[in-house]
């Protein structure tokens, strides 16, 4: 069976450290999609299980295998504070594999949230956990793990697919009650000036919304609402 542990890529800390302190910024998601043309967007349907609590944080990444859904207990033993677990699980709905018992391990270890292309369970107990857990549906079946004893075949830390848009290790994640976007690592600063830029730039048509301003004042001074 397929266990596969890459080495975890390097965190540029000081640039998720900039993204953190937006994390109180209106509609986030959305900023940081218009930041990126409309890219990096999931699907409509991975959405928030748990708790309606913002995440944000660099991704691990999970590849399961098609067919035989197992339970990725192996992220414990590479995950650190403020990873957020990101599967692909190919978009498995019969079959959960991120149960209560995971959600109460992953806030002990310092996991900051867990995105699943994929079924969950037990929300119930990650909602009393305060644990944000977001996927694509829930369903209370387990995988096979808890009966068969295997806990592969699993990759950590490898490219993949989740809600239809490709993940790297170590990239950013931001989840909110809107949805779920990606922000390559690759170009993170540059990404963090313009989602900065827009952030800025909506607050200020916000301001100018509240005092009056007209449509076609606004897109005078803007150009998009």
């Amino acid at each position: 069976m397929k266990h596969i542990i890459w080495e975890r890529p390097a965190v540029d800390q000081v640039v998720f450290d900039k993204f953190l302190a937006l994390k109180n910024v209106l509609s986030l998601s959305c900023v940081l999609s218009d930041a990126q043309e409309r890219d990096n967007v999931m699907r409509h349907t991975m959405q928030w299980r748990s708790v309606n609590e913002r995440i944000i944080g660099p991704a691990l990444t999970v590849k399961l295998t098609a067919g035989d859904i197992v339970d990725c207990l192996a992220v414990f033993e590479v995950a650190k504070p403020g990873d957020l677990v990101v599967i692909d699980a190919f978009g498995e709905t019969e079959t959960s594999i991120w149960g209560g018992l995971m959600s109460g391990l992953a806030k002990a270890a310092g996991i900051v949230g867990v995105v699943i292309d994929g079924s969950a369970r037990d929300i119930d107990e990650a909602r009393m956990l305060n644990f944000p857990v977001y996927s694509t549906c829930v369903s209370p079946r387990a995988s096979h793990t808890a009966y068969s004893g295997r806990k592969d075949p699993i990759e950590i830390n490898t490219p993949i697919v989740c809600g239809g848009i490709i993940v790297h290790p170590g990239d950013l994640v931001v989840a909110d009650e809107i949805g779920v976007v990606i922000a390559p690592a690759v170009k993170l600063e540059y990404t963090y000036e313009k989602v900065k830029a827009q952030a800025d730039k909506e607050e200020l048509t916000r301001r100018d919304v509240l005092n009056g301003a007209t449509v076609d004042e606004l897109l005078e001074k803007y150009r998009r609402i």
